[in-house]
């Protein structure tokens, strides 16, 4: 493939992404940002911070009026980027600029409506041509997903689907075989959010997924600090860390304290995600 395409989506520079953290013996460290927060300008400025601390891989968010997936941190940054009036095209201009001033693999992680009503072969097509690496998609099921898979695959896309504790070893393989570039393993059931714990359940459910499919399995829904990534990243190829960041800018007096401490806290993720 050709990274010199404008045409060709990064599927290929994400999974080398992921290969090299575990050469390195250390998990990836994966964040998670809305576009349009707190606005389009700024959101793209975060990633930049986030990256230039030490993440590998960003998920810019696509925010949605009814994210069942997403806690409250999110949820109130959603409500902020939909007030501002973000739309697909600032979510991919996003994904461009963060994309050219990183290097880094740049995901969009979206419930299935709004591509529904964009139009699949559009979106994937402009995904691409922004130099995004793929999409998750956390409410699409897999035995719906034969349209969007198609077209993701024609431009060199990965289609990310979630897996969680509730699913059984049949359905794992089920996903996990409709699946590229990584799992996503959601390490429990509930919303999205920082917890005081991670827990076992994200541990069991790596190794039912892992015995289904060759692909990396990263874990989100919960991590919010170094110790918790350690623990993660112990049995894990990625970590992912949304609300703990959104929380920062949410809570930050301006823009610059802002980017400075999600800046910091993606270097202080970044040495927890090494294992010892």
């Amino acid at each position: 493939m050709s990274t010199a395409s404008d045409k060709t989506g990064r599927i290929q520079l994400l999974r080398d992404t992921l290969a090299k953290a575990g050469s390195e013996n250390r998990a990836a460290l994966i964040a998670y940002l809305p576009a349009g927060f707190p606005t389009v300008d700024a959101g793209i400025d975060a990633v930049k911070a986030v990256v230039a601390g030490g993440a590998d891989i960003v998920e810019i968010g696509l925010p949605h009026s009814d994210p069942v997936l997403d806690g409250p941190v999110i949820q109130t940054a959603d409500d902020i980027a939909r007030r501002g009036g973000v739309k697909i095209a600032d979510v991919l201009r996003t994904v461009r600029e963060a994309q050219e001033a990183t290097g880094a693999p740049i995901l969009v992680m979206t419930y299935w409506n709004p591509i529904d009503r964009y139009g699949v072969e559009r979106f994937t097509a402009e995904l691409a041509q922004a130099g995004g690496a793929g999409c998750i998609l956390p409410d699409l099921p897999v035995q719906e997903s034969a349209l969007w898979r198609e077209h993701a695959e024609k431009h060199g896309l990965a289609t990310v689907f979630v897996v969680a504790p509730s699913s059984k070893d049949e359905r794992l393989a089920t996903i996990t075989a409709a699946g590229s570039g990584f799992v996503y393993a959601s390490s429990l059931m509930g919303v999205t959010g920082t917890r005081e714990s991670v827990g076992d359940q994200a541990q069991e459910l790596v190794r039912r997924t892992r015995a289904t499919t060759e692909l990396p399995v990263c874990v989100g829904l919960g991590v919010s600090n170094a110790v918790q990534a350690k623990e993660v990243a112990a049995f894990a190829d990625g970590v992912i860390v949304g609300s703990a960041f959104v929380k920062l800018l949410l809570d930050a007096p301006d823009l610059p304290a802002g980017l400075a401490a999600v800046r910091s806290l993606a270097g202080e993720l970044t040495q927890g995600v090494r294992r010892s």
